[in-house]
């Protein structure tokens, strides 16, 4: 079987610190490889993999400034797109784009939809000859219909467990109303807990107005966008991850790590969330901020092992790569 993924190029794949998608590409082109599948991984020049690396983008655009994004993107999927031919599938995760390509495409198209961006976009998806698979039941748009969901995978080797937290909670994601930081810092200061936030600032604004007034560098903590081994630190440290989002979340691949790490959630009842978080036992879910500070001390009474067993069952990098595998071969039968 040979398989072509078409990855983002927003950042390198794996990305240093933040590009969930192109994490998620580059776990499952090393899962493929490690099954004995012919991978060949589209993304930027600078990736590090196992696969065959092709590409015509040097580096993430959002990395450098000099490249404009627009562009890069169109011509890194014509360039993977007349190479089509020489593939059993084209696995695209790349958003919307590779669809208006889909006509030149020559292998089967398979499109995991990451999330959409707002309405706009559907008709992309709507008109594109492509097999879709949703990344949760929740974010499926009922226009589409799907081969699969595959829920994303970690790298489980990466996030150690950590038996015993300290008292502290943590917030991981993009700096974004969407995700509820503010919210976040809300929760922690009424539980009387101290917070750790990390993640990238996507909205400047809302980071100057409701985030940055509130560090102090003690109660709440802000690290910026961490790295694989410093995020294993955070979470598996904290008592809990505060998940508040403020939007129908598609999956939450933080929400997971955090999992693995042995450390429950405490997360808004929105979008993915009750397929992710078993009540219990990786985590609680609730609808408001009183019911959050509440769930904080539960939380902490969680068997820590059974959340990690529980994550490792679901949601390892080999279980995504053993679904998208029998995707495959669903299409290749059809």
């Amino acid at each position: 079987m040979r398989i072509a993924l078409l990855g983002p190029v927003a950042w390198r794949t794996p990305p240093h610190h933040y590009g969930p998608w192109e994490q998620v590409t580059g776990l499952l082109a090393e899962g493929l490889v490690r099954r004995g599948i012919d991978v060949t991984l589209f993304a930027t020049l600078d990736s590090v993999t196992s696969a065959q690396l092709d590409g015509v983008c040097p580096r993430g655009y959002a990395d450098d400034p000099d490249l404009d994004g627009r562009v890069w993107e169109a011509m890194h999927v014509s360039h993977a797109m007349a190479r089509s031919a020489q593939f059993d599938v084209v696995h695209s995760h790349l958003d919307w784009l590779p669809l208006a390509f889909a006509e030149h495409c020559r292998a089967p198209l398979l499109t995991t939809v990451h999330g959409f961006s707002g309405a706009g976009i559907l008709p992309a998806y709507g008109r594109a000859r492509s097999s879709y698979v949703s990344i949760s039941d929740a974010d499926r748009a009922p226009e589409l219909d799907y081969v699969a969901t595959v829920y994303h995978g970690v790298d489980v080797a990466g996030l150690p467990f950590t038996s015993e937290a300290g008292p502290g909670l943590a917030a991981f994601g993009r700096i974004h109303r969407d995700k509820g930081t503010h919210t976040a810092i809300e929760i922690a200061r009424r539980a009387g807990r101290t917070l750790t936030i990390c993640g990238i600032v996507q909205d400047e604004r809302y980071f100057a107005e409701e985030v940055a007034p509130h560090i102090d560098g003690d109660q709440v903590v802000f690290l910026g966008s961490v790295g694989p081994r410093r995020r294993a630190e955070v979470l598996g440290g904290s008592t809990a991850l505060l998940h508040p989002i403020a939007f129908d979340e598609p999956f939450g691949l933080s929400v997971v790590e955090s999992m693995v790490c042995g450390t429950p959630v405490v997360a808004y009842r929105r979008g993915s969330m009750p397929e992710v978080v078993d009540e219990g036992v990786t985590g609680l879910l609730v609808s408001t901020v009183d019911q959050a500070v509440e769930a904080i001390s539960q939380a902490a009474d969680l068997d820590r092992v059974k959340c990690r067993a529980r994550a490792l069952e679901r949601f390892s990098a080999e279980r995504m790569v053993t679904d998208y595998l029998a995707v495959y071969d669903k299409l290749l039968l059809t």
